[in-house]
């Protein structure tokens, strides 16, 4: 072995780990994957405030576009929904009320998908042959709930999503 192939020798002042763990900026205490877990967001937002007739459309068009936002989720994901956010947000609380909702669902729901696909590799397929389809039907169902009562002009709140966008 040659003087280059050696690592430099340890003195006292070397910390014993090559770098500090991450900071929680909250409490300045090291980040665990449970406080990592905990600070996803899941709690609905309220609904007090939020109606049809608050923005530039007309509420016909409201409810429209709501309904669309969850009903485009059941279909094609987190895609249609994103697409209805995005364009119809700064015209109506509504809209853009029911289309995060949508949009959150969406992608708590591809989370679902994604962890369905590898539970599928690590046990040859049979995990995702019955999770997949599952998490497909409650998709929909929820989504077609959802869009019901955005048609009515109700705020709908989905009973479990993953809230990263608010």
């Amino acid at each position: 072995m040659s003087d280059q192939d050696t690592p430099p020798p340890m003195d006292e002042n070397s910390p014993d780990q090559d770098a500090p763990p991450p900071m929680d900026p909250q409490n300045d205490e090291p980040t665990t994957p449970e406080s990592v877990i905990d600070s996803i967001p899941t709690e609905a937002p309220p609904t007090s405030g939020i109606g049809v007739g608050q923005g530039k459309l007309s509420e016909s068009d409201e409810r429209t576009m709501g309904m669309l936002a969850h009903l485009l989720g059941g279909v094609t994901l987190i895609v249609g929904p994103l697409i209805i956010w995005i364009i119809k947000k700064d015209e109506s609380p509504f809209v853009d009320d029911q289309g995060k909702e949508a949009v959150n669902f969406q992608i708590t729901m591809l989370i679902g998908h994604v962890v369905s696909f590898i539970l599928g590799k690590m046990t040859g397929g049979c995990a995702s042959v019955i999770l997949s389809p599952i998490l497909w039907v409650v998709g929909l169902i929820l989504a077609i709930i959802a869009g019901v009562d955005a048609n009515k002009g109700k705020v709908y709140r989905y009973p479990f999503a993953v809230r990263l966008i608010s």
